[in-house]
């Protein structure tokens, strides 16, 4: 493809069929009100060969404008022969000699010979041109592009004229030893037809040819359209983005009074919006083009002209511009602006918020460039410490392992010839650094076992290397051994201690746990390496048994050696979470305290029961069924507390289902009067006895004792 190569030749047909009319009629009357007595003139119309000629002027300027130096352009004239008109040479790469060497070509004539007229003497020309080698040439890959506007009869005719070009490239390749050989060669037929007739041609994508030549056909109609569809060509070929600056404020030309805002569209590389397309902020931005190119442009508005350049400083590119319509007058005004010294902010357009400048116009030794403006830090502005960290609160990272990482990453000069069949030595280190990465916390407080390597050193180190020899394997298992022997003495883990660990409760068996998953981790991603490594990891697992008693436990297990019952784990647990609970108790007031009380002792809020009372000997806390926190331990002694200070009621401490009998003793003397007279029931109404129903809670008690039972 062009965007690959520094070298295109355009071959302009020059046979009878391009005298003919382009049906394009442009009006050369530029008043737009008839004066009396004055006839308008008629509209002309362009022919082929005029238009062909334009879109080829246009094509070189764009390319001059925004390459000046690195893209070379060559253009051939095929009628009976061929007419180079310039070579690769950078003092006749300009636009100036294009037009003083077509202005001394005539225009083609139809009454000449169509059969002596054909495009095939500007492909061979093209194909020799390629073979030239330019100044900047020299080591560098020979790629061209050949575009050739024709007008073709058939598609016979178009495969034709690939045949050609294919043989050439060959027979120049074979032949001839002292032009540089085509590495590969992309040819463009562009088939243009006048301005309304049906074209017996179709388009037609990439094709691969041969290893050597690839091509396509495109059809365009004549006039405007050709121009349009070469520039089309260009921003494919040489990857370049169009930009359309809106509201630009620019004075009437019949009215001076007044102003009205224009648009006016630019072409530049597309490296200047490259970090706008990678932020993902285009939608809204991209609109149509509005010079019918069928092409997408960013729509950047137009702000307040500046005199001085402050801004450049945070300007982070600069590319060339030149306009889509050179000879339109927005385009001719906002150029001179700019050439005047002015620079020109532009800003996204945005729905809300403040605006966002992200580009700047403004011209350099009487060129234009669009500068793109750094939108977030400034790249000259101090970087930050890496101690702030990335907009978190890590601040812990590994910096001195990660220097000791880079020295053992590091890259030298190769001193010696390699062998056949030997990696190269860039494979070699990319290798070394993923095997020294595969395990590699950057942050201190991710990882157990980088901060114990004075226990299991040299472990962490040998583990990564490519082989390991019986020594090596040896280390190893002495290293696994030592931190085993450290969990059996019950001896704390060099752990950064963190802000909400307790001295009594600390996880000592849960930091093990981690460091043993922690190592067996590392192990485990060089497992593959060699059968020594396979030994290692063979050792930390035969020291690891599953923990049965504990369900829902892992196939790593505990240590055979640092083995704990169940319950002992359970009581850990429970003693953890009476720690919380006490400390969330602590934080109560006065008031809370009392009513968490009150909600202990009862079942009911609405109507608080009575409770057994608290036997005050430790034999009753100890036999207390299921786990207990802190807090039901403490409010539990608090209620035993409150109980010795008054002799609890009988009611309470006897009866059942929260009822108590009453006057149980007049009942008893009542039962006792009928077994030892057994004719009571004869005796007179003046002699009978006043009993009272006992029974029940409906009889009133005393007040003395309503009292006390309240």
């Amino acid at each position: 493809m062009a965007g690959d190569c520094n070298k295109t030749v355009l071959v302009l047909d020059r046979s009878p069929i391009f005298a003919s009319s382009s049906k394009q009629t442009v009006e050369f009357d530029i008043f737009t009100k008839a004066k009396a007595g004055m006839i308008p003139l008629a509209p002309i119309v362009k022919s082929l060969w005029t238009c062909s000629v334009e879109a080829a002027i246009e094509f070189c300027r764009i390319i001059y404008d925004l390459f000046p130096t690195e893209k070379l352009v060559r253009m051939v004239v095929s009628d009976r022969s061929a007419a180079v008109l310039n070579n690769w040479t950078p003092g006749q790469q300009n636009i100036n000699l294009l037009l003083n060497c077509l202005g001394a070509i005539p225009p083609p004539s139809i009454e000449d010979p169509a059969d002596d007229c054909t495009v095939i003497h500007g492909l061979a020309s093209a194909v020799q041109a390629l073979c030239d080698a330019s100044a900047d040439q020299e080591g560098e890959p020979n790629n061209g592009t050949i575009v050739c506007l024709t007008s073709a009869k058939s598609e016979a005719q178009i495969r034709i004229l690939e045949t050609y070009v294919q043989d050439a490239i060959t027979r120049h390749n074979k032949t001839n030893d002292s032009l540089l050989p085509i590495d590969h060669c992309h040819l463009v037929i562009i088939h243009t037809v006048p301005v309304g007739d049906v074209s017996p041609i179709q388009e037609r994508t990439v094709r691969e040819v041969s290893p050597v030549l690839s091509s396509e056909v495109l059809v365009s109609q004549s006039g405007r359209y050709m121009a349009v569809k070469l520039i089309q060509l260009a921003v494919k070929f040489f990857d370049l983005c169009l930009t359309t600056v809106t509201g630009i404020p620019m004075k009437e030309e019949q009215n001076a009074s007044s102003s009205a805002n224009y648009d006016v569209e630019l072409l530049h590389r597309k490296a200047a919006h490259q970090d706008f397309f990678k932020s993902g902020h285009a939608d809204g931005v991209l609109i149509p083009s509005k010079e019918d190119l069928c092409l997408e442009s960013v729509s950047l508005k137009w702000c307040n002209p500046k005199s001085n350049f402050v801004e450049l400083h945070q300007c982070t590119g600069a590319y060339r511009i030149t306009p889509v319509d050179v000879n339109s007058r927005p385009s001719m005004c906002l150029t001179n602006f700019l050439l005047s010294g002015r620079a020109v902010m532009l800003e996204q357009p945005r729905k809300s918020g403040t605006k966002l400048i992200s580009h700047m116009l403004t011209s350099h030794g009487g060129e234009i460039y669009i500068h793109t403006m750094a939108t977030n830090r400034s790249i000259l502005e101090e970087t930050p410490s890496i101690s702030e960290g990335l907009g978190g609160r890590i601040t812990d990272y590994r910096i001195t392992d990660f220097g000791e990482l880079m020295k053992d990453c590091r890259l030298a000069p190769r001193l010696s010839q390699l062998n056949e069949g030997e990696p190269l030595p860039i494979d070699r280190a990319k290798g070394q650094i993923e095997r020294l990465t595969r395990v590699w916390p950057i942050v201190i407080s991710d990882t157990i076992i980088f901060n114990m390597l004075s226990h299991l050193d040299p472990l962490p180190s040998l583990i990564s290397k490519e082989t390991l020899d019986e020594d090596d394997v040896l280390e190893c298992k002495k290293a696994i051994y030592h931190v085993v022997g450290m969990e059996s003495r019950h001896e704390p883990l060099p752990v950064p201690a963190s802000g909400g660990t307790r001295g009594k409760g600390t996880k000592r068996d849960s930091q093990y746990r981690q460091m043993w998953s922690e190592l067996e981790t590392l192990i485990r991603s060089y497992v593959d390496t060699s059968d020594n490594h396979k030994q290692v990891l063979d050792c930390l697992l035969e020291c690891k048994k599953p923990d049965l008693e504990r369900p829902g436990s892992g196939a790593s297990g505990t240590l055979k050696i640092a083995e704990k019952p169940a319950i002992k784990e359970e009581k850990l647990d429970e003693a953890e979470q009476a720690l919380k609970s006490l400390e969330k108790y602590q934080r109560l007031t006065e008031r809370e305290k009392s009513d968490l009380n009150i909600k202990t002792e009862t079942d009911s809020p609405m109507s608080p029961p009575p409770v057994k009372k608290f036997k005050t000997n430790e034999g009753s806390i100890n036999k207390t069924a299921g786990s207990q926190s802190i807090l039901s331990i403490w409010t539990n002694r608090l209620n035993a507390v409150n109980a010795m200070r008054h002799a609890e009621f009988t009611g309470r401490l006897e009866g059942t289902n929260n009822k108590y009998e009453l006057y149980q003793h007049l009942k008893e003397d009542l039962d006792n009067t009928v077994d030892t007279k057994p004719n009571i029931k004869t005796l007179t109404g003046q002699n009978k006895p006043q009993i009272k129903p006992l029974l029940g809670t409906h009889v009133k008690p005393p007040v003395s004792m309503h009292n006390r039972i309240k």
